[in-house]
């Protein structure tokens, strides 16, 4: 699906779901990852989730774009538009919107610590991802002293 094609799917879910016309531009946003939409207050614009879209399909995103559509049209009439507010809450629930979108499954790998810290007396080991200065710190356990290893992060130790 592209811009177009989504611009026209916005245009017909405000005329029968809400039965106003929707006049401004509707687009993808593949930045979006933490939220399935927005609506711009200023151009009255919206954007979806392109990533809501590929994982998620048709019923989802059909939903997120009700809801960007009810922040729309009681902005445009001068209602609450916001979550917090009724108005937006009962047209929501009205148009079989959804309040939340549905999380994205992790991409991003975990950043793999770098150093290993040693207990030299009770052999203890913690792991960190910063860097530490091991003449301040003692270990938790033993109150020993620590020493420090660099982790080779390619080799996955």
């Amino acid at each position: 699906m592209d811009d177009q094609l989504l611009q026209q799917w916005v245009e017909q879910i405000s005329m029968q779901s809400f039965g106003w016309p929707f006049l401004h531009r509707a687009r993808f946003n593949k930045r979006l990852r933490a939220t399935g939409g927005r609506y711009f207050t200023k151009s009255h614009d919206i954007e979806i989730s392109w990533h809501q879209w590929v994982n998620y399909g048709r019923d989802d995103v059909e939903k997120i774009i009700k809801h960007e559509l009810c922040h729309y049209h009681l902005h445009l009439q001068k209602r609450g538009f916001q979550h917090r507010d009724a108005d937006f809450k009962t047209l929501l629930k009205r148009v079989g919107g959804t309040r939340f979108c549905r999380a994205l499954p992790q991409t991003r790998k975990p950043i793999p610590y770098r150093y290993r810290l040693e207990c030299m007396n009770c052999k203890t080991e913690y792991y960190r991802k910063r860097k530490v200065d091991v003449r301040k710190y003692f270990c938790g356990k033993c109150r020993g002293k620590l020493m420090s290893y660099t982790l080779d992060i390619t080799k996955g130790s």
